[in-house]
């Protein structure tokens, strides 16, 4: 009988956190509100995303249970995934970064290989960027509906310069689109994890601290309204300006100290 996802997750636990611990050298965790984590049954758990693999590890290390990403589905192949990671190098350290990709071209290699071999194994739902979620949305409701987390990062893992706050993007309609769906079909009212990060952004090996704040869960029932589409805005706003409270509580906390 093959392995669920759950304890094909518990087999790799060593790995994750030792490759967590790898990808947060030299960063000091500081989690506020970690007792608003959700511990059991179907979960959202909504974030800002810049700092591209350190947030995945600062998920694994400070969420109390088996969580599942979805992901970009390059990471699923060794050579689009070795594509990403030169391009990740390059974007924060220019010509440095690609220097030291050449010099450890055997370590990065290796974990390229081990990623993308995994991957799948521990259920992580592959995503098409460029051509729709639909499909990944769909299997993070099957996901739901049988009492999993699901992590709905917002962001592409590095700065929008382009966007009023750099560090949090507008939100995509995926995480409230999933809530609403489960409600409006099975009236199953997805408890929402709201979290800010700040910190992730400082380069591997940098000393620095990364600040986690974990807000208490909303739920889309709050949100109903007569036309579906304007629920579902209606929750995306309400978790992004959840969120950007959460990441402006972290600086004022930075601040006075």
């Amino acid at each position: 009988m093959p392995k669920s996802f759950e304890e094909e997750l518990q087999s790799f636990q060593g790995i994750i956190q030792r490759l967590s611990s790898l990808a947060l050298t030299s960063k000091k965790l500081i989690v506020k509100g970690a007792e608003n984590f959700v511990l059991k049954g179907p979960n959202i758990i909504v974030g800002n995303h810049v700092g591209s693999y350190k947030d995945v590890a600062v998920l694994f290390k400070v969420i109390p249970r088996p969580i599942f990403f979805t992901a970009n589905k390059m990471i699923f192949n060794r050579q689009e995934f070795s594509f990403l990671v030169k391009k990740h190098l390059y974007r924060n350290m220019k010509d440095a970064g690609l220097f030291l990709h050449f010099l450890l071209a055997p370590f990065f290699s290796s974990i390229v290989r081990y990623v993308s071999t995994n991957i799948a194994k521990i259920g992580t739902i592959p995503v098409d960027l460029y051509t729709g979620r639909a499909e990944a949305v769909k299997k993070c409701q099957n996901y739901l509906k049988q009492g999993r987390a699901i992590i709905a990062l917002q962001g592409r893992g590095h700065f929008n310069d382009s966007d009023r706050n750099p560090y949090i993007p507008r939100f995509r309609h995926g995480a409230a689109v999933m809530a609403y769906n489960l409600y409006q079909e099975s009236r199953l009212d997805v408890p929402v994890t709201p979290m800010a990060i700040f910190g992730t952004h400082i380069p591997l090996g940098v000393p620095g601290k990364i600040w986690v704040n974990v807000g208490q869960p909303m739920f889309i029932s709050h949100y109903i309204s007569d036309k579906g589409s304007e629920t579902v805005d209606k929750f995306r706003q309400a978790m992004e300006k959840r969120v950007n409270e959460l990441f402006f509580e972290i600086l004022r906390e930075r601040h006075m100290k």
